[in-house]
C-alpha cells in the first residue's frame, strides 16, 4: 500500500539535469506526437458532427457525437488510470495510438464501401474517445519520468501550447479539407496522424516508471482503492481537483452558451464570421497562459498562484457577461482563456509533482474524471438550462459563479491555514 504523503506544499525534488526541453530527444519526440495527434483530431472535431449531421439528419444524434468526448472519463476513468499503473505506459500509448488509428480509419473505409452508418459513427466516436482517455492516462506518469518532477510546468505547458496552436489551426483548414475529401475522407488524415503519433513514440527510449512488480502488486480492486485513498488523504490535491471542477464547469457553460451569447447580446448572427473570432480568441488566450505559467510557477507555488489567478478569472468572466460589444468580449475572452489555463495546467502539474510514479495514472484520471467527465457537460447542461428559463446572460453567468466559488474557497483555506499558524 503507498504511503500518504508527509509533506504537501513542498517543491518536489528535482530529479532531471538542467537543461532546455529542446535538448532532451525523448521529450521532442513526445512534444511532436502530441502535435501531429492534436491536428488530425482538432480536423475530426469539425468533421465528425458534420458527417454524423449528413447521415442522419438528427440533432440528436449530433449531440450524442459531442457528448461521446467526455462520457468515456466517467465510464472507464478509474479503470484506465490503474491499467495506466499496472503496464509500460509508453506500450499503453503506442498500442492505444495504432487503436484509434484502426478505428477512425474505418470511418471512410465504410463509407468508400457503402456501408457506412450513423449508429458506426457514434460508436467510433465513443470508442476514440475512450482510447484517447487510456492514452491520457499513460500520459499522466509518462511526462514525468522523462523530464524529471522539476521541469513538469514548462513541459505541460509546451504541450497544452502547441496543441492549442495545431487546434486553432485544424479548425481553420477544417472546412476546406471537408470540401476537398468530404467529412469521411477527411477523417483519414486523423487516423494518419495517430499512426504518426505511434511511430514518433517508438523513438522514446525512456522505460516507463510504473509498478510492473507482480510479486508486490495488489489486486486490480485494492489499485483501484490506493488511488482514490490518496487523492482523499492529501487536503491541497483534494482542494485542487475541487478547483479544477468548478474551473472546468465554467469552461462548460461559456463555450455551451457563446454562440447564443453571440446571437442575442453582441448582435452576431448566423454565419457572420465574427462568433469564429470569439471562439478563436478564446482558444488563443490558451496559448498566451501556456507561456505565462512558466513564468509564474518560478515566482509562485502551486497554490498560492492560485490567489490571484482565480479572482482576475471570475472579474474577467464578469467583463464578458456585462459587455455588449463584441471588441471588448474578443479581449475579455482572450484574457479569460489565458486565465483558464494557467488554473487548468497548474492544478494538473502539481497533481503530477506529488504523486507517486506508480499511482499516476490512478489519481489523475480520476482527477480528469471529476472536471472533463462532470465539471464540462454539467456547466455546459446547467448554462443552457438557466438560458431557456432566464436569458443568455444568465446562463453565461454560471460561469463566473463557478470561478468566484472556487476562488473563495481557495482564499477560505489559506486564511484559516494562517489562523492556525498564527496560532
Amino acid at each position: 500500500m503507498t504511503s500518504l504523503p508527509r509533506k504537501e506544499l513542498g517543491d518536489p525534488t528535482p530529479e532531471a539535469p538542467d537543461v532546455p526541453l529542446r535538448r532532451v530527444p525523448d521529450f521532442r519526440w513526445f512534444w511532436l506526437s502530441r502535435v501531429i495527434s492534436g491536428l488530425g483530431s482538432a480536423v475530426t472535431t469539425v468533421a465528425l458532427p458534420v458527417l454524423t449531421f449528413q447521415k442522419t439528419g438528427s440533432p440528436l444524434m449530433v449531440s450524442l457525437v459531442a457528448a461521446s468526448a467526455t462520457l468515456p472519463y466517467v465510464v472507464f476513468g478509474l479503470i484506465a488510470g490503474t491499467v495506466a499503473d499496472r503496464t509500460d505506459r509508453r506500450r499503453l500509448m503506442i498500442v492505444t495510438d495504432w487503436l484509434s488509428a484502426a478505428c477512425i480509419a474505418s470511418v471512410p473505409a465504410a463509407s468508400a464501401l457503402g456501408i457506412l452508418t450513423g449508429g458506426q459513427v457514434l460508436v467510433v466516436a465513443f470508442a476514440s474517445a475512450a482510447l484517447g482517455l487510456f492514452f491520457d492516462a499513460g500520459v499522466y506518469g509518462f511526462v514525468p519520468d522523462i523530464v524529471g518532477k522539476d521541469k513538469l510546468t514548462e513541459a505541460n505547458s509546451a504541450v497544452y501550447g502547441a496543441q492549442t496552436v495545431v487546434h486553432i489551426a485544424g479548425n481553420a483548414v477544417a472546412g476546406g479539407l471537408i470540401v476537398l475529401f468530404r467529412p469521411a475522407g477527411t477523417l483519414a488524415l486523423d487516423a494518419l496522424s495517430f499512426a504518426a503519433s505511434a511511430l514518433l513514440l517508438k523513438a522514446v527510449t525512456h522505460t516507463s516508471a510504473s509498478d510492473n512488480s507482480a510479486g508486490r502488486r495488489p489486486g486490480f480492486r485494492e489499485s483501484v482503492r490506493e488511488g482514490l485513498r490518496f487523492l482523499r488523504h492529501h487536503s491541497t490535491l483534494r482542494l485542487m481537483t475541487v478547483v479544477g471542477t468548478l474551473q472546468s464547469f465554467s469552461g462548460g457553460a461559456v463555450i455551451g452558451q457563446l454562440v447564443v451569447f453571440a446571437d442575442r447580446v453582441l448582435g452576431i448572427h448566423g454565419s457572420d464570421g465574427r462568433i469564429g473570432l470569439l471562439y478563436m480568441a478564446w482558444s488563443a488566450g490558451g496559448i498566451g497562459g501556456s507561456f505565462l505559467l512558466p513564468r509564474l510557477r518560478r515566482r509562485f507555488e502551486a497554490f498560492p498562484l492560485l490567489l490571484g489567478v482565480l479572482p482576475a478569472g471570475a472579474l474577467l468572466g464578469l467583463a464578458v457577461v456585462l459587455s455588449s460589444d463584441w471588441r471588448v468580449t474578443l479581449v475579455a475572452l482572450a484574457v479569460w482563456g489565458s486565465a483558464y489555463l494557467v488554473v487548468l495546467v497548474n492544478t494538473m502539474t502539481y497533481s503530477q509533482e506529488v504523486t507517486p510514479p506508480e499511482l499516476q495514472g490512478r489519481v489523475n484520471t480520476t482527477r480528469r474524471m471529476l472536471s472533463s467527465g462532470l465539471g464540462v457537460p454539467l456547466g455546459a447542461l446547467v448554462a443552457g438550462t438557466l438560458t431557456v428559463r432566464v436569458g443568455v446572460q444568465a446562463g453565461m453567468s454560471t460561469a463566473v459563479v463557478s470561478i468566484a466559488l472556487a476562488a473563495l474557497l481557495v482564499w477560505g483555506v489559506q486564511m484559516h491555514r494562517r489562523m492556525r499558524a498564527a496560532a
